[in-house]
């Protein structure tokens, strides 16, 4: 059963921890670090196993990303999945898919921020 279901590896980000591997979403989109960091702490608590249903649809991750226009999921099947990804790969721990979905939202949509 683990090879038909690898095991997704999940991470609790500290503060600072987080400061670091976001450090390059600093000043994007005229967004500071700290703003990210906030966002990040009230949309997920630093978890990337967060998922939240929501009106209808879910969202995933650290950055809480929506599964009917942003990705793509078993739920929603005719979801837009702009950032062409399943949505699973925003509950891992490596967040690079996560900040380039991220940059695309707000170039499309902009952010609520602290």
């Amino acid at each position: 059963l683990c090879i038909m279901f690898p095991a997704i590896q999940a991470k609790q980000f500290r503060k600072c921890e987080l400061s670091q591997v976001l450090k390059d979403m600093d000043g994007f989109g005229g967004i500071a670090l700290p703003e990210w960091i906030c966002t990040v702490f009230h949309t997920s608590g630093y978890d990337t196993q967060t998922i939240v249903s929501n009106n209808g649809s879910t969202e995933y991750g650290l950055f809480q990303i929506n599964n009917k226009f942003w990705c793509r999921d078993n739920q929603i099947l005719q979801s837009r999945n702009i950032c062409d990804i399943s949505c699973d790969k925003f509950l891992d721990d490596d967040l690079t898919d996560d900040m380039i979905c991220a940059k695309k939202i707000l170039d499309k949509e902009g952010i609520d921020c602290c």
